[in-house]
């Protein structure tokens, strides 16, 4: 327990530090299978973060942080033209 907090600390600590909210232009090159486990990979992290006592940095995240990863994620489906499908590969998996 009392590690999960240390770490929590360090990446409390971590994302505090000077810089880290400066934007960063990334330009990606990936198959629309990449683009749909990425997108994947996000959601799972996002509905994981209200679980209790999730390590690493997902613990230390604040709130914002995870509007614009979803954001982010959106946006890979929509420039991956996979929007639809991941929404009904979604509607599939809540039958």
């Amino acid at each position: 327990m009392e590690t999960t907090i240390e770490m929590s600390r360090m990446y409390e600590t971590l994302l505090a530090a000077p810089g880290m909210n400066q934007s960063v232009k990334i330009s990606l090159t990936i198959s629309r299978k990449t683009a749909l486990l990425l997108s994947q990979l996000i959601e799972n992290g996002i509905v994981q973060k209200d679980k209790p006592d999730q390590p690493g940095i997902i613990a230390a995240l604040p709130k914002e942080c995870f509007q614009e990863i979803e954001v982010i994620s959106m946006e890979l489906l929509r420039k991956a033209d996979m929007t639809e499908l991941n929404e009904k590969l979604q509607e599939i998996a809540q039958s």
